[in-house]
């Protein structure tokens, strides 16, 4: 009983993380209608510029989540210059902005390799985190059980932006219509660098948090990029709501998997995506930005 309460809190875990970085990708996907394959590097540079910012070799050493902050930042900062430098100039051009970023993601891949080297860095839980939670006779890591709590106030602070602000029903229109949300106003362009830069510094904020359990190393982006492209499969794509739920069953699928079926846990990830490609193509949510 136990090990399936564990295994149910780690299944839980990874999918506020997979949100962290899903609901972003989701925005643009939905918005700008290309996949972001940098998404998953952004995740990394986010997991090593923290790391940085708490190993002191910059001559200060921060604590674990101001270092998470500034580091979001910064990848937010890098996703909006990307969007304005490189897409913006290539918008409509679908296949060019999907090989350009792919291309990126290389190059960010080669220089993270060359600034870090290539042995995994393991990345301490935070203070006043190190302990348990116990419910029952089950033992749960208080860290994962704090990085559920924070994937829920990002869903709902994600979810009252779009709700209740003026930049969420902006989104909300582009997302529907962006050739009508032009005709009534809304500039399109500068809303495409928002939400870039919001979606890559949620995935960097998503790779620092997830440095404890994951650690940091060389690939990480090319092991998270995939799991995301499922979540929005899932969920549909610019949908808040498609992102959460789609995070958590990925989250539940891709651990119960690995721990069940170690031998198929890729073939028991990817063949709901599959199904959903084949019966529902705008996913479970799609057409929904909530």
């Amino acid at each position: 009983m136990t090990f399936w309460l564990l295994l149910t809190v780690n299944s839980i875990t990874f999918g506020g993380l997979l949100f962290l970085l899903s609901s972003g990708f989701s925005l643009i996907f939905g918005l700008m209608r290309i996949p972001n394959l940098t998404h998953g590097s952004m995740f990394m540079v986010g997991a090593y510029l923290g790391t940085t910012f708490l190993s002191g070799t910059l001559g200060f050493t921060l604590d674990f989540w101001a270092a998470a902050v500034i580091a979001a930042l910064e990848v937010a900062i890098l996703g909006a210059l990307m969007e304005r430098l490189l897409l913006r100039r290539l918008a409509g051009q679908q296949l060019a902005q999907v090989l350009v970023t792919l291309g990126v993601s290389f190059m960010v891949a080669d220089l993270c390799l060359m600034g870090w080297g290539g042995d995994p860095i393991s990345v301490a839980t935070p203070a006043g985190l190190g302990g348990f939670v116990r419910a029952g006779p089950a033992v749960f890591p208080l860290y994962r059980v704090a990085v559920i709590g924070i994937a829920v106030v990002f869903a709902v602070a994600l979810w009252l932006m779009l709700e209740r602000t003026r930049l969420g029903a902006m989104i909300r229109a582009g997302v529907d219509d962006p050739q009508m949300a032009r005709v009534v106003g809304i500039r399109v362009s500068r809303l495409f660098t928002i939400v870039f830069g919001l979606g890559a510094g949620l995935a960097g904020f998503a790779g620092m948090i997830g440095g404890p359990i994951l650690s940091v190393y060389p690939g990480l982006d090319q092991d998270m990029l995939p799991l995301a492209l499922v979540v929005v499969i899932l969920g549909g794509t610019g949908s808040l709501l498609g992102s959460f739920v789609g995070s958590i069953i990925v989250g539940f699928i891709y651990n119960f998997g690995q721990a069940l079926l170690p031998e198929l846990a890729y073939f028991v990830l990817f063949l709901p995506m599959v199904l959903v490609l084949v019966l529902r193509p705008q996913g479970l949510f799609g057409g929904q930005v909530l």
